[in-house]
């Protein structure tokens, strides 16, 4: 098999990763739909959807590993020692079973869409036990429209987020694409990325840091359907 070949095979492992990725946020969707309506520990729905999560994760894993090792692997393999191909099955082999076997459960938990899966589920059972023990309250549409532009606005773009991400460490919120492209053009730089809020001490934002914020995005979603129906 040449390096091109390989090359594009790893190409479509990534492909699946973003299936994959889309496939995650579909289930938290459903799941949080299930956790506004119904208890926790009435509905064993939430918990076969949170193994589903933790399942799509050690794949998603599995597929990192599996990327990073033939990457390392054919890194090595030169036009002056072209033999060295016919060695690469069984080294990849080896060191994709080694990662496996240190791939933990706590690893899992800790994996960006497992993370997403369980804040979300907290907070849409928290919402719906304040929406059923106080109302939903009835909030000054000027008020309303302020709160809006602080909660759905990217301090990097300014402009309403799509795909809002919640730092864990400060709990502030940015659009993946935003941030992402900062932590990487600050590590070019050999910089550490300070939290982009004004007046925030956050001064080194990492990836690690950063979950998907599904009840926001939705918040975001719901308040364009409304925005498109009047």
């Amino acid at each position: 098999m040449s390096l091109k070949a390989v090359d594009g095979i790893l190409s479509s492992l990534k492909s699946c990763q973003t299936d994959l990725g889309t496939g995650m946020d579909i289930v938290t969707d459903i799941a949080m739909d299930l956790a506004e309506t119904q208890d926790e520990d009435m509905n064993p729905g939430i918990k076969e959807m949170e193994a589903m999560i933790l399942e799509c994760a050690k794949l998603d894993s599995e597929i990192n590993y599996f990327v990073d090792i033939v990457q390392q692997a054919t890194a090595e393999v030169t036009p002056q020692h072209p033999e060295a191909m016919f060695s690469l099955s069984a080294k990849v082999k080896e060191q994709f079973a080694e990662r496996i076997a240190q791939l933990s459960n706590a690893d899992l938990n800790n994996h960006q869409k497992v993370a997403a899966f369980k804040e979300s589920i907290k907070n849409s059972l928290q919402e719906a036990d304040q929406d059923s023990a106080e109302g939903i309250e009835e909030l000054d549409e000027d008020i309303a429209v302020t709160q809006s532009q602080v909660n759905f606005t990217c301090p990097l773009t300014q402009v309403e987020m799509v795909n809002p991400m919640k730092n864990k460490k400060c709990n502030h919120h940015y659009d993946e694409e935003a941030i992402l492209s900062l932590i990487k053009t600050k590590q070019s730089q050999k910089k550490m990325c300070r939290c982009p809020v004004v007046g925030c001490g956050n001064g080194d934002v990492k990836e690690s840091d950063l979950i998907p914020d599904q009840m926001l995005r939705r918040k975001i979603q719901n308040q364009k359907r409304q925005s498109n129906k009047t």
